[in-house]
């Protein structure tokens, strides 16, 4: 069964940008037709897709956070990232990684998730 695991610091200050990274185990980064995604849930909120990479290497990004945010992989280490740019404490999330096996039926595995804080 695939696992996904995030990780990253828990805590980072506005203006600067926040890193994370996903790592993949019992399945490949680079599987045909598979989309991994970020996906996030600010306290009280309900849940955004924020972007993703397909297995070729093809990204993809919300409208409204395309500015801010970069997705990238390392296939060798079977990860893949997520870095967002001039955070603000409106940016205090729960963050998730998932899989989406075939890129267009909807994602069925996800990490535990990981919660950063954006604050002086």
């Amino acid at each position: 069964q695939v696992q996904l695991q995030e990780s990253g610091p828990g805590l980072v200050k506005p203006s600067q940008t926040l890193s994370l990274t996903c790592t993949v185990s019992n399945d490949s980064i680079t599987s045909k037709y598979t989309v991994w995604n970020w996906i996030r849930q600010p306290p009280g909120k309900g849940l955004e897709w924020m972007g993703g990479i397909s297995y070729s290497g093809s990204t993809y990004y919300s409208p409204s956070l395309q500015s801010r945010t970069s997705i990238s992989r390392d296939a060798s280490k079977n990860q893949f990232a997520l870095q967002l740019s001039s955070v603000t404490p409106e940016d205090t999330a729960m963050y998730y990684c998932t899989r989406d096996p075939t890129g267009v039926n909807g994602m069925d595995s996800w990490g535990k998730g990981t919660l950063v804080a954006v604050s002086s």
